[in-house]
């Protein structure tokens, strides 16, 4: 048997381990190969005799520190412990500290009795607690053998002669934890007749070890007078003979308590985790997919060996390592995390071992065609001298860059993300990679600051960009499908920042079809008016609102709506986005000045039926759309306003004559993107009258009554944020559109011509019956499909 910085070291190294011992035989064997081969073969059996007898010990380690007491212990292993010696019996005796006595129940044909004896000299199990030191005698009926020991030493009969068992070889070792004797710990005869060996000797030190973690943490349970669910008992949320059900189906089905009671038994998660909290006296942590990788702590840590061990580093707070385990009162564990970490204060939370296999998961490797995480960033350890803080240029043969950026992307579009931020900071710290969900950045992993250079210089290459331009910015495209076989396009844009380093944006453009027009959010007004300005043979029709508030998918869920093989469809896109089959789509290119307005001038000598343009950005591309929109083409557009009404002053302040811009409209729609509560999770509620008259003056009341129609009653449910798995704790998944739909009638038509103010439009377009935003927010919070908080965020008035 390993010695015990040798056991823990092989049991964290596994195979690793038997390789490095085989190599070590065979550098040690006969030059000859017949030689070779004899002294091999038995040194091979030896060492794999050895690795067997490690994992073994390790299994036995993983239930003693699952059992909740000493006697589960006796009832679950005692074959497992026997076994690992060879042995035919074991007995494993506490410390009375009142009487000054061991004790340990012994079952037996006659039943179960307690065996009690002094801590002393005159029984061997009392001498080894006494001495605290290891006997190892070869027969017990041998007095010559235990008076060599000590004169005094004997061994009572009296078992053996009431059993019948016949005890020869014992093997007594005492079970001490931080100066404290425990218990002790006995093996009796070998079933081989030999007497207990030197490898025996070492195997019982290290399990007397792991007993004593166990038994001072059973201790200190029983002192507590504590369990790991006393919270859900003294909360009524489960009884105690569903406990003691459960943790029997559990240890059956050989799965965790935590996942019974929370699958089975419908135990809300957060509770169990409160429970925990609770016990072990440590904050506790949930899965979250949007949590950043902690790339400098993962550094050498081996996958496999925190998914054994069950634990997972989270990130730095406050100078402290945070690491989530599944057992923060597991001691030998504790402290072999701390020693992967010299010189850090490493602070616990408890988690349930599935959370944090599927953050390892996370942290590691969610696309099989990628190297892990871990992996490439050892690999860039191993290549600091060639990409050092000042380095500029790599190749495409630098495989662990190369694989950081590739997973950097997959990971992107894996988790549904918009854009991919790359933020280098200045002297030793470290590169920051944020990535944008449903509207909101979220930090996603950290590099070490050596290698920003190199990373920023491979997303260079990749879009046929000068890696050696710092000063100036830069537009690219990435065709990621040359790197790796996903079919995803990239629209890259560097921006030099403050002390001459860059910033890296990355826009995931989306592909496939595109979203049904009927799935985009409308409501009842909004859908039949906007469906009946679409399907006209001419006119203009403009989207409106922010960068990021879905006007690009809006109008090609307009254009999907109307393609039609007798449809004669351009669209000018800077980039193109979305691609639908049937559509002529062109890619602007102004290095070259082919622009908006050169494409439209196309388009008009290419027979359009309908025309669509990625934007309206300046005088002449206006012009030459409203032209276009009164000789017989429908042309779709967007416009970076606020509002619908906002948008028509901004056209005319263009230059655009009112007249001919009066007859050219046909509707403008502004648009924003709102957080929906998570479907799995919202929580119903009654809202109070004040909440209720609240929402209803933010609308309009007279409005309201007239659009909207709900009364309060004790039947009115709202719905809340609660927070689940599926929406990463946050309550929160997913957007809908807030839309408010100006149309183009004949008095707003005239007010145009008149060049009228915004609010003048604004009331108007209210009397013909346009929502505004804030008001269609307000719509969809009684549709229970969002809440205040996020309407407010996305609207003004």
């Amino acid at each position: 048997m390993l010695s015990n910085t040798e056991s823990k070291a092989s049991q964290a190294n596994g195979a690793e381990g038997l390789r490095a011992h085989r190599g070590r035989a065979g550098a040690g064997a006969a030059p000859g190969a017949q030689g070779l081969k004899a002294t091999r073969a038995p040194l091979v059996r030896k060492l794999e005799t050895k690795v067997a007898s490690i994992k073994k010990l390790q299994d036995i380690t993983n239930n003693v520190y699952a059992a909740s007491s000493l006697q589960e212990i006796l009832n679950d292993l005692s074959d497992e412990i026997t076994g690992l010696f060879n042995a035919e019996r074991l007995t494993v005796y506490q410390v009375d500290g009142i009487k000054r006595e061991l004790s340990s129940q012994v079952k037996s044909d006659a039943g179960t009795t307690e065996i009690r004896l002094p801590i002393s000299t005159e029984s061997i199990a009392g001498y080894a607690a006494l001495k605290q030191q290891l006997l190892n005698i070869k027969d017990v009926y041998d007095e010559k053998e235990l008076k060599a020991i000590d004169p005094v030493l004997k061994f009572d009969k009296n078992w053996d002669v009431r059993t019948g068992f016949r005890t020869r070889q014992v093997l007594v070792y005492p079970i001490v934890f931080r100066r404290y004797l425990l218990g002790v710990l006995q093996l009796m005869n070998r079933k081989d007749g030999e007497p207990f060996d030197k490898t025996d000797e070492n195997t019982i030190r290290e399990l007397a070890e792991i007993l004593g973690i166990a038994l001072f943490n059973q201790k200190r349970m029983a002192k507590n007078k504590t369990s790991k669910f006393d919270y859900l008992l003294e909360n009524h949320l489960l009884t105690q003979k569903e406990l003691n059900k459960a943790i029997g189906y559990a240890r059956q089905a050989g799965q965790p308590i935590e996942s019974h009671l929370i699958k089975n038994l419908k135990i809300p998660k957060k509770d169990v985790l409160e429970s925990l909290s609770n016990y072990y006296r440590v904050p506790y942590v949930e899965y979250n997919s949007k949590m950043p990788i902690p790339g400098e702590l993962l550094v050498g840590l081996k996958v496999p060996f925190m998914r054994k061990n069950v634990w997972v580093p989270l990130g730095i707070e406050d100078g402290k390592i945070i690491i989530a385990v599944d057992n923060p009162y597991d001691l030998q564990k504790i402290d072999e995390i701390k020693a992967l970490f010299p010189g850090k204060i490493v602070s616990f939370k408890v988690a349930l071992k599935q959370d944090i296999l599927d953050t390892i998961s996370l942290f590691t490797q969610d696309e099989k065609e990628i190297a892990e995480i871990d992996d490439i960033l050892s690999q860039l350890q191993d290549e600091a001298e060639e990409f050092e803080e000042g380095d500029d240029v790599i190749d495409e043969g630098d495989s662990a860059v190369v694989q950081l950026v590739n997973k950097i992307i997959l990971d992107a579009v894996s988790r549904g993300a918009s854009d991919i931020h790359i933020e280098p900071y200045a002297g030793r710290q470290n590169t920051q990679v944020r990535f944008r969900v449903d509207g909101n950045c979220y930090i996603y992993q950290t590099i070490p600051y050596n290698y920003k250079n190199a990373v920023i210089s491979r997303i260079k290459i990749m879009s046929d960009l000068d890696i050696a331009e710092r000063r100036l910015p830069q537009d690219g495209k990435i065709k990621f499908k040359k790197y790796s076989g996903r079919d995803i396009e990239l629209r890259v844009a560097t921006v030099p920042t403050q002390g001459g380093l860059e910033d890296v944006v990355l826009r995931i453009l989306q592909s496939g079809d595109p979203i049904p027009l009927d799935r985009i959010g409308f409501s009842k007004r909004n859908y039949e008016n906007f469906l009946k300005a679409i399907i006209q043979p001419y006119g203009l029709i403009f989207v409106c609102g922010p960068t990021g508030s879905g006007k690009t998918t809006t109008l090609h869920s307009a254009l999907g709506y109307i393609n039609k093989p007798e449809t004669k469809i351009w669209t000018a896109e800077d980039p193109v986005e979305i691609t639908q089959k049937g559509l002529r789509q062109v890619q602007i290119k102004s290095k070259i000045g082919f622009d908006f307005a050169a494409a439209m001038r196309a388009f008009l000598r290419a027979d359009p039926d309908v025309i669509m343009v990625g934007e309206m950005r300046d005088q002449e591309t206006t012009r030459i759309g409203i032209e276009a929109s009164l000789t017989g083409h429908l042309v779709l557009s967007t416009l970076h306003t606020n509002s619908a009404p906002e948008s028509i002053t901004r056209l005319l302040d263009m230059g655009m004559d009112p007249f001919n811009f009066a007859d050219a409209v046909l509707c403008i729609l502004a648009q924003r993107l709102v957080l929906t509560l998570c479907p799995d999770c919202k929580r119903a509620y009654h809202p109070s009258r004040k909440e209720y008259d609240d929402l209803v003056r933010l609308y309009d009341p007279e409005l309201f009554e007239k659009n909207v129609g709900i009364e309060y009653n004790d039947d009115l449910t709202l719905y809340a944020p609660e927070g689940c798995e599926n929406c990463n704790s946050t309550g929160y998944r997913g957007r809908m559109g807030l839309h408010e739909l100006l149309m183009g009638t004949d008095v707003i038509k005239k007010m145009i011509q008149n060049k009228a103010r915004v609010e003048e439009l604004r009331k108007q377009a209210i009397e013909d019956g346009m929502t505004t935003l804030k008001q269609d927010g307000i719509e969809k919070i009684f549709a229970g499909h969002t809440d205040m908080l996020q309407v407010r965020k996305v609207t003004i008035k």
